[in-house]
């Protein structure tokens, strides 16, 4: 069995960047000082990497994080998933290696660049680390780019086999899309493999399942496997009634992940079951959907596990990885677990133990009244700390800039059911309840990218979003769906026609702003320092006729976000492109003063940002590379003057 122990420094203290989180933790930190307040403004494009022959067709959502290592970049590019080695000091391309994978890969649920590869060493070797659409497994040399021929099969391990089921190589058959776009994390000699799936709307019974597994580094071997939907015998399967662990599927692990190695424990995320929306062919509490695992990294074997949601309905997958941090609460030390979620809450647990660091308590949540639907009776809810975005749907989040847009948000939400974070979807009725307004939804609060911690100040960092939708359900088209009930909107009788939604008052959003912010939390008190509105104002708020004459203060911007702490500041980039003064559309990369909040400094981007923002240090310069958004997606790096 593989050492956990990790052989080389997985943290940022050498200028580096060797694993997605900038440490096993996930801290996204850097302590690099020589970006400041003072000169951010002065950065400028240092290079450009355009990945634009790295497929059949370019890919505009390059979604990466570059690992550095020695003074080259790795990363994931191209819509065929190429891995990448650029060189770190002027973006200038070492080697790349993809592979062809034919009906596999056009089959595959997660195309496109990924969100990254991983690195390996012992010391003498150095092994770049990476999934292909197609759900394989590559081992390359670093220095080289070639397979490892002493891993799998002549650096290749088939993750579609030895998952304890049967799964159709080609992806053709129905139920067996399977495929990661996150990177896979190495800890030690273990490399620890989730699995993702297309993300649904229409709800199925049955699926195949994302069960996550451990393999080693060196030889590919599969070490360990741990069943998400647990199986006959072991915890949790009494969570599945009426045997619906035999054919629901999903609950996979498609978010990064944190490892402990002092503890030797892997914190994985895990999804929703199919399906997302509707829950009646699995009736109860469903573990381990919607999940933090704690996992003995060595066996898989599980050591604890919180479930943030009981049988979810509304894809509360944990999206991202817990960042992993040392606290101290009322005077005691205590090792923790910060999780992000969907739900605008952070989940604040003892690393070692599961136990939640202040109360999580379980309250009476409303039943609702889809035919078919399993409702549990009470759900957890977090008292500290505070949300870090609204949650639930009120009448005082509608718009307000002006009376009349006001009433006519009060008009259009008179035909849905609203009310706090777990009110459940609707049975869709003509003329109401069209449906319920479920905010945030799976596009809202926390996201992929995750957040941020200060090891000095012991602060975290996050950005949300508002993202709000209506959640109906009408009988189910057999055409579509094996289950009674699926997700839409009724129409007036007589009107065959799909019902139409329409969330916005007059093209701007719903919900008044901020529509996108950075929220700082201290995790020794459990309390808000600071929220400031991140990103600029939508061209479609900024320019609308119906705010003419009107000041309106930087409302920020929906998006996909990640941030960046340093010795000095707060780094994120702008997740919705707006038109700037020359009449272009870009965003910024802006840099905000870590204490306050305050911003400090921006600079231009030439597209809105698509992946997370990572910094390194080279021949005693400091670059920020961070990925945007094309055709094709590119990667833009940023050094001073």
């Amino acid at each position: 069995m593989p050492a956990f122990a990790a052989a080389p420094p997985y943290d940022t203290a050498g200028g580096e960047w060797r694993t997605y989180g900038g440490n096993l933790g996930s801290w996204r930190y850097s302590a690099l000082d020589q970006i400041t307040a003072d000169n951010f403004k002065n950065l400028r494009n240092s290079w450009t990497f355009l990945p634009d022959n790295l497929g059949p067709v370019p890919d505009p959502n390059l979604q990466t994080t570059p690992l550095m290592v020695k003074g080259t970049l790795y990363l994931t590019a191209g819509s065929r998933r190429a891995a990448v080695a650029l060189d770190a000091a002027n973006g200038e391309l070492k080697w790349k290696y993809n592979i062809d994978e034919g009906e596999r890969g056009m089959n595959a649920p997660r195309r496109g660049s990924g969100r990254g590869l991983s690195y390996w060493t012992d010391g003498i070797k150095e092994r770049i680390i990476f999934v292909t659409i197609g759900y394989q497994m590559v081992c390359l040399d670093a220095t080289t780019g070639l397979a490892d021929p002493d891993f799998g099969n002549k650096g290749i391990v088939d993750l579609k086999l030895e998952m304890d089921q049967e799964i159709d190589l080609s992806g053709k058959t129905d139920g067996h899309d399977i495929g990661l776009h996150s990177t896979p994390l190495v800890v030690g000699d273990v490399i620890v493999m989730g699995a993702a799936h297309l993300p649904g709307r229409s709800p199925r019974k049955r699926h195949i399942k994302g069960y996550v597994r451990g393999f080693d580094a060196r030889t590919g071997k599969r070490l360990w496997i741990f069943h998400t939907i647990p199986r006959k015998g072991e915890f949790g399967h009494d969570t599945w009634l009426n045997g619906s662990d035999e054919y629901t599927g999903n609950t996979g692990n498609w978010c990064q992940n944190s490892a402990d190695p002092e503890l030797g424990l892997v914190y994985i995320g895990v999804e929703a079951p199919t399906g997302d929306w509707y829950g009646g062919a699995r009736p109860g509490d469903n573990l381990y959907s919607e999940s933090i695992l704690a996992l003995d990294v060595k066996t898989g074997k599980r050591r604890w596990h919180y479930q943030t949601v009981r049988h979810g309905v509304q894809d509360r997958d944990i999206p991202c990885a817990p960042i992993l941090c040392d606290i101290t609460v009322n005077g005691n030390k205590i090792k923790a677990l910060a999780q992000p979620t969907k739900q605008a809450w952070l989940y604040v647990l003892d690393r070692a133990t599961g136990k939640p660091v202040w109360p999580i308590v379980d309250r009476p949540v409303p039943k609702g009244d889809v035919p078919g639907e399993w409702y549990p009776a009470t759900q957890p809810h977090v008292t500290k700390p505070p949300p870090f975005d609204r949650q639930g749907f009120f009448k005082e989040y509608l718009i307000d800039f002006t009376p009349a847009l006001r009433a006519e948000a009060e008009a259009l939400v008179a035909n849905y059911r609203i009310g706090p974070l777990f009110t459940p979807p609707s049975a869709s009725k003509w003329p109401r309840p069209l449906a319920t307004i479920m905010n945030p939804n799976g596009d809202g609060a926390a996201q992929w990218p995750g957040g941020a911690f200060d090891p000095e100040t012991t602060i975290f960092y996050i950005f949300s979003n508002i993202s709000y939708n209506p959640t109906g359900h009408i009988p189910a088209n057999p055409a579509i769906t094996d289950v009674g009930q699926m997700l839409g909107v009724a129409s007036p009788p007589g009107d065959t026609s799909p019902g139409i939604t329409r969330m916005t008052v007059q093209g701007m959003p719903l919900m008044k702003p901020p529509y996108g912010q950075i929220t700082a939390i201290d995790l020794n008190k459990g309390e808000i320092v600071w929220q400031v509105p991140h990103g600029e104002t939508p061209d479609e708020v900024r320019n609308n006729p119906a705010l003419k004459g009107m000041a309106i203060p930087r409302t920020g911007s929906r998006g996909k976000v990640g941030v960046l702490v340093t010795k000095n500041l707060i780094i994120a980039g702008d997740g919705t492109a707006t038109t700037g003064p020359d009449g272009k559309l870009g965003g910024w990369l802006r840099a905000y003063d870590k204490r306050t909040g305050k911003e400090v400094g921006a600079v231009p981007l030439p597209a809105r940002v698509t992946g997370s923002p990572m910094t390194y240090m080279l021949g005693g310069v400091q670059y920020i590379a961070v990925a945007v958004s094309g055709p094709p997606g590119r990667l833009v790096a940023f050094r001073l003057g």
